[in-house]
């Protein structure tokens, strides 16, 4: 009889640390959703994640002060401190010594100012981050945004990271208006954009494609009313331990990067 409710206490008590854990688990399932996505034939990659239940990070620097440049040495220095990198994708336009091109804040700290310069000339002339409006990607301590840089120099607020980058891809719901249908400039791309629902998409195309139909994928697909592109070519690449994959830049390395650790 003793063995008999030692055996029932134990079990409980097990169902219990199963019902503690399990939802958890749940969770991580739920908020680090990546999965494979078809629009008009081309091929893409989206990772999803809830801002309210997910904490993502931004990445730069390695505590020596080097550029961490890889995912790879990314996921060495945060597996040292004790934790997991689960995600992460490149975030944003960077300078050839791997540097943010605009306006850079990690854990509340801005490390590089924001970038208002304007370039004219044809939109074929003009470097994709100064193709006019561009954007800042920001997360707060419980919520993620996406605004314009005009936009978001027009309201002050407490961030914890921000990356900027160009051109925005969607603007409430409205293409970029350099963005060219049925354009024959195509490569691999990444951007990021928020649906109305708050939840965050990061998507990087498997296949190439042009600004437009990435744009239209966004608007029209992930119901994203804002989007931005992140970079493209040789610098777009994603981390991800559910689909084994570690890109690498063949620019020599990445500049800043959005992760997730657990």
């Amino acid at each position: 009889m003793v063995d008999h409710l030692l055996g029932a206490r134990l079990w409980m008590a097990l169902l219990a640390i199963s019902l503690t854990v399990s939802p958890a688990r749940a969770m991580a399932e739920i908020t680090n959703l990546c999965s494979e996505e078809n629009f008009e034939g081309s091929k893409l990659t989206v990772c999803s994640f809830d801002p309210t239940k997910t904490k993502l990070r931004m990445f730069w620097k390695a505590p020596d002060g080097a550029p961490l440049k890889s995912f790879a040495r990314l996921a060495e220095e945060v597996t040292s401190g004790g934790k997991q990198l689960v995600f992460a994708v490149n975030g944003g336009m960077y300078s050839e010594s791997f540097e943010p091109v605009g306006l850079y804040i990690e854990d509340g700290r801005e490390l590089r100012p924001i970038n208002t310069k304007t370039m004219t000339g044809s939109p074929g002339s003009i470097p994709n981050f100064y193709k006019k409006p561009n954007g800042i990607f920001f997360l707060t301590g419980s919520d993620a945004g996406l605004l314009t840089t005009e936009e978001y120099l027009g309201r002050p607020r407490t961030v914890q990271y921000a990356t900027q980058s160009g051109p925005m891809l969607v603007v409430k719901n409205k293409l970029h208006p350099a963005l060219i249908p049925g354009s024959t400039d195509k490569t691999r791309r990444s951007g990021v954009g928020i649906s109305k629902d708050g939840i965050i998409h990061f998507a990087i195309s498997e296949d190439d494609i042009n600004f437009h139909a990435f744009a239209r994928f966004f608007r029209d697909q992930m119901k994203c009313p804002n989007a931005l592109f992140l970079d493209g070519g040789r610098g777009a690449g994603i981390y991800s331990e559910r689909l084994g994959r570690s890109d690498w830049s063949w620019h020599g390395g990445f500049g800043p990067m959005i992760g997730v650790v657990e």
